[in-house]
């Protein structure tokens, strides 16, 4: 990585916020937008207001609609699409992608079909090794982000050496960027939180308080470390920014879509009503049936995934889903 322009492919709340990031670092940012209306604003007026109303953005920022143009120099790649249309969108850049490129996924889900994370979907479409895919992952709620407030992350890649390389490409005053190999660890942490997330969001909604939140919050941590480490993760990394941060942030705060759509089933909802008021994608509703997938085929205890599972696809309430929890058997707390 030896030039300064970024590549963002993807111009929702997230994907925008973090190219504040990278301009504010020094980086020239280009910004792949899918709609005209948007790149457009983002040249015209420097914001994004259909993500982000009210932030203005570095003039070091530019947006397209065209791959091509978004990825002309970029040696550093950022997905930063929804998960489940990784696969058909990365599919449409590759041809235009900088020969020996990094690519940076700030994605947070397992493929629904192919229970892959997301650094593994980016390896077999874009057929590269591991040192040239890295993860970004903590408590980074957009908005907050966008309005510079202080915030840590963070950046996974196995080659350690290209970790540290890109710490320094995402470095800006308000930013602090850990280094990590353990992209398995970040990647579940990441993807978990959302399903969790969605429960607690459930809990609010139904009228519980902070005994119930904290609650669901521990035992969710605790579900995701246990098939973390079935498949090989560093049990420190649960503890960490990418795990317990990136958890109490999703479950904590009403910016945090995944909390705010659990929210919204517990006030009666249905899925189809909350996904026809937003154009924002709660990844933990798309994620839960293959994060349970996943754990199912790996005998791990899932319980949290399995009932917000159950919620999403209309054949348990979010009452009954509580109702669950409290009639399952006791046990220790401990394994």
């Amino acid at each position: 990585m030896t030039g300064n322009k970024v590549a963002v492919l993807g111009a929702g709340s997230w994907g925008t916020a973090f190219s504040i990031i990278l301009a504010d670092a020094g980086n020239e940012v280009s910004i792949w937008a899918r709609r005209d209306e948007v790149a457009a604003a983002i040249n015209d007026e420097h914001e994004n207001a259909d993500y982000l109303p009210g932030i203005e953005l570095p003039r070091t920022i530019s947006s397209t609609t065209d791959p091509e143009q978004a990825l002309a120099g970029a040696d550093v790649v950022v997905l930063a699409v929804p998960s489940q249309s990784l696969r058909e969108n990365l599919g449409t850049f590759l041809p235009h992608v900088q020969r020996d490129a990094v690519f940076v996924s700030l994605m947070k889900g397992v493929e629904l079909g192919t229970l892959k994370r997301m650094s593994e979907v980016v390896a077999e479409v874009a057929d590269v090794g591991p040192e040239r895919i890295a993860v970004v992952s903590g408590p980074n709620l957009a908005r907050e982000i966008a309005r510079r407030e202080p915030a840590a992350s963070v950046v996974a890649c196995a080659d350690e050496s290209v970790a540290t390389a890109l710490q320094a490409r995402v470095h800006s005053p308000a930013f602090r960027p850990y280094t990590s190999v353990d992209v398995l660890g970040c990647e579940l942490g990441g993807a978990y939180k959302n399903v969790v997330a969605l429960c607690v969001g459930m809990a609010v909604g139904l009228g519980f308080g902070d005994n119930t939140t904290a609650s669901l919050i521990t035992r969710g941590l605790a579900e995701t470390a246990r098939l973390a480490m079935r498949l090989g993760a560093n049990p420190l990394t649960l503890m960490g920014l990418a795990g317990l941060g990136d958890l109490v942030a999703t479950c904590s705060s009403p910016l945090s879509r995944n909390r705010t759509f659990g929210e919204k089933l517990g006030q009666g909802m249905s899925v189809e009503e909350i996904y026809a008021s937003t154009r924002q994608v709660a990844e933990g509703a798309k994620s839960c049936s293959s994060l349970r997938a996943l754990t199912g085929s790996l005998g791990v205890s899932a319980p949290i995934v399995d009932a917000v599972d159950e919620v999403v696809l209309g054949r348990m309430t979010t009452a009954q889903m509580m109702e669950a929890f409290i009639a399952r058997d006791t046990k220790s707390e401990i394994g």
